[in-house]
């Protein structure tokens, strides 16, 4: 009796682990694609914040410009707007 309890226990936890791993690797590749879709979004803030800049002293607002924190590639936990 003890032992079928333990045993349909353990099917359990496994069948929920299993669960948990498949969710994960979804959210992985959500994590890559939105990182990826903000690093291009970066990239197109700032040309057209340069192609602005062109035509006076300084650029329009320098603000909403992503840039990334401590030289590192930009991801989703280090991505900043400054200030």
């Amino acid at each position: 009796m003890m032992k079928e309890r333990l045993s349909l226990r353990l099917d359990e936890l496994r069948a929920e682990y299993e669960k948990g791993k498949t969710t994960l690797e979804e959210l992985e590749a959500k994590v890559f694609s939105v990182r990826s879709t903000m690093l291009r979004i970066s990239g197109a803030i700032q040309v057209l914040e340069e192609e602005l800049g062109r035509g006076s002293a300084e650029p329009v607002n320098g603000k909403g410009h992503v840039e990334p924190v401590d030289g590192k590639a930009p991801d989703a936990h280090t991505l900043r707007v400054p200030a």
